[in-house]
This record gives C-alpha cells, sequence and structure tokens, in this order.
C-alpha cells in the first residue's frame, strides 16, 4: 500500500470518528433536554409527595403529643388520691406544727409539679355546671344562686388541656 492509500484510509476512519462523536454529543444532548409536559409531571409528583411527608410529620407529632398526654393522664390518675389525702392531711389541726408545715411543704411541691406538666384544677364553686368537667352528686334549691349555678365541691376535679382526668364531684343549685 501506498502512503496515499495509507492516509485516505487514516482521512476516512478520522471523519467517521468525528461524525460519531458528533452524533453521540446530539443523542446526549436529546436525553438530557427533558420535554416540558415531563418536566411538569415530575415536579407535581415532587410536590405532591412533598406535601404528603409534612402532613406525616404534623400527623406524627400529634398522635405523639397525644399518646404522651394519654399517659400522663393515666399516672395523674392514680396519684390523684394520695393528693387528696395530703389536702386532707394539711386540713387536720395537730399540736405539732412543724409536722403539719411539713405536710404542707409536700402538698405544695405535689401540686407545683403537676402544674409544670400541665394538669390543672376545674374550677367549681361559683362557676356554671358543666356536664364534661363536673359530676352533679346532688342539688339545692337556693334562690340566691343562679340557675345550674355550682355551690358546693366534695372531690377535685382535673384536667391537661381540654382533657379530664376526673371530674369534679358538685352540689348544683336550682
Amino acid at each position: 500500500m501506498s502512503d496515499k492509500e495509507n492516509n485516505k484510509e487514516e482521512l476516512e476512519k478520522e471523519k467517521e470518528t468525528k461524525t460519531e462523536k458528533v452524533e453521540s454529543k446530539k443523542a446526549q444532548k436529546e436525553q438530557e433536554i427533558v420535554p416540558k409536559s415531563e418536566y411538569d409531571e415530575l415536579d407535581d409528583r415532587y410536590k405532591r409527595i412533598l406535601a404528603e411527608f409534612e402532613n406525616f410529620k404534623k400527623r406524627s407529632a400529634k398522635e405523639r403529643e397525644g399518646l404522651y398526654n394519654s399517659i400522663l393522664s393515666d399516672v395523674v390518675a392514680v396519684m390523684l388520691p394520695i393528693l387528696d389525702n395530703l389536702e386532707n392531711a394539711a386540713k387536720v389541726e395537730t399540736k405539732d406544727e412543724e409536722y403539719k408545715k411539713g405536710i404542707e411543704l409536700v402538698l405544695k411541691q405535689f401540686q407545683d409539679t403537676l402544674k409544670a406538666k400541665g394538669v390543672e384544677e376545674i374550677k367549681t364553686v361559683g362557676e356554671t355546671f358543666d356536664p364534661e368537667l363536673h359530676e352533679a352528686v346532688s342539688s339545692v334549691q337556693d334562690d340566691t344562686k343562679g340557675e345550674k349555678e355550682i355551690v358546693q365541691e366534695y372531690r377535685k376535679g382535673y384536667k391537661i388541656g381540654s382533657r379530664v382526668i376526673r371530674h369534679s364531684m358538685v352540689v348544683v343549685a336550682n
């Protein structure tokens, strides 16, 4: 073979290689360009999935909070008779004032701990009877009091937020 033929073959190979490279680049560019409709569809799917995930996070947080309040309510409900007994012990007259101060300090600590956890007493005397918060154990006729007004409390009620742990036992007027 002569040098001319070799050069021709090399030139043809180079042309083919260049042509292949150009075609390859065109194919890559065509693949890189996503049609607008496909882009919009992917963008919409992304936004929907993101919204679903945000809703899931909110729902999970709400469920955790509800579970926490439920467990706290159960624990506090078991401890409320102890609180009642401490309150009764603090009311009793005793000769030993230091003993009484000790009972009062324990009672205050107990009440402060419950308050720190969001437990609050349900208001009763002077309030209007609410069957969701109060349990009526008797009623009295008293013209000086309003209708369904609570005049006496037998047992304190407690709640966490809007969740009632224990209903108040009350006497209702009229």
